[in-house]
């Protein structure tokens, strides 16, 4: 009867055991922003600690693939590796900047047509394989607000390329380069080319990165 009892007890514990739900996983894939995510003061980092206060650790797993210097190609390349075989329920696709920053200071950027093709069959991949997908745009290559940065026609026409994407494949969007244009013009009167969201017009401050979470967090709790 002991037997049997024991028996009853650690088949309900191993049932138990298996609808365990594992945390959602999210993974965070793009360039050296990105890679310095899981930094101390990182946005990754910090969406943690966001998770944490409203008691939500345990439910998400974020992962950072970032890697400096990637533009889009990179990211299909490397999307087998680093992505997929982690199997993350939601990808954050954060790229764009060095598709249009390298153009001017390595003559290697990404042409707009191969840069919608690339992004386009590196969304369909990850469909494919059951992660969901959040699109996000570039943020800022220079934080002047009088459009005299060097590069900002190119990054407003790539950041509409992402948005049309989003839209063709009705994903949500993470517009940053909207967010930090609006913080920008409300944040930097004497029209500074850094240091209001970016150490060098491109990588983030503290409180650039904090932006970014703040903006990733109405999306990663609530796109299901």
């Amino acid at each position: 009867m002991r037997l049997f009892s024991y028996t009853i007890l650690l088949g309900a514990l191993l049932l138990t055991t298996a609808f365990v739900a594992r945390p959602r996983r999210i993974i965070f894939f793009g360039d050296s922003i990105t890679q310095a995510g899981v930094n101390p003061s990182g946005y990754i980092t910090r969406l943690k600690d966001m998770l944490a206060k409203q008691n939500l650790a345990a439910d998400y797993e974020l992962i950072g693939a970032g890697i400096g210097g990637n533009k889009v190609y990179d990211l299909f390349l490397r999307l087998e590796d680093d992505v997929l075989a982690k199997k993350p329920d939601l990808t954050f696709v954060y790229i764009g900047v060095n598709d249009v920053w390298h153009k001017r200071t390595h003559g290697t950027g990404t042409d707009p047509d191969k840069f919608v093709r690339f992004y386009d069959a590196l969304i369909k991949k990850l469909q494919a394989n059951g992660s969901k997908v959040i699109l996000v745009t570039p943020a800022v290559i220079g934080e002047r607000t009088d459009h005299s940065n060097d590069q900002d026609g190119d990054l407003n026409r790539y950041s509409n390329l992402i948005r049309e994407l989003a839209a063709k494949h009705n994903l949500p969007l993470c517009d940053l380069r909207k967010v930090f244009l609006d913080y920008n013009l409300k944040n930097n009167p004497k029209n500074e080319e850094k240091g209001i969201l970016t150490t060098d017009r491109v990588h983030l401050n503290d409180i650039g990165n904090q932006l970014v979470a703040d903006e990733m967090y109405k999306l990663l709790v609530t796109v299901k």
